[in-house]
């Protein structure tokens, strides 16, 4: 029985189905991630501004850290099978945080003639502070 098939036969209402930990995020993927993504605040990678600004030092990109989270998404389910995925950002992510994120059933129902699970996500640092949560509706 392939995975996917011992998901949709298997997944009850909290369990957790997605879960990843990615590396702890540098100076350097901040500066990979301007160039990428064309997002070019200075608040992300000049230390000087960000401390102009308020701020202890540079921070993560929101839309990094979500991007991390879709990518723990689409390693438990493909993305043919994910059919919402909606994210609110929940506190500003420092260099050298290390994320973990995961999703648990929050509900299963039917729609459009198949079987779906709605997700309830979060990503969250090595302190357990919170930095993302969302949902997702993915086919099973």
């Amino acid at each position: 029985m392939s995975a996917m098939a011992e998901i949709k036969n298997a997944v009850a209402v909290g369990d957790r189905v997605v879960r990843k930990q990615f590396p702890p995020i540098s100076r350097h993927r901040l500066a990979l991630y301007c160039g990428a993504s064309g997002d070019h605040n200075p608040i992300h990678v000049d230390i000087d501004f960000a401390k102009a600004s308020g701020f202890p030092d540079v921070f993560s990109h929101g839309m990094l850290v979500m991007g991390y989270l879709g990518q723990a998404l689409s390693d438990a389910f493909s993305p043919d099978r994910i059919r919402a995925f909606s994210t609110r950002f929940a506190a500003i992510t420092q260099v050298g945080a290390e994320l973990t994120c995961e999703g648990t059933v929050a509900e299963l129902f039917e729609a459009g003639g198949e079987r779906r699970a709605r997700l309830a996500l979060t990503t969250k640092d090595q302190h357990g502070e919170t930095k993302l949560a969302g949902e997702a509706i993915v086919a099973l």
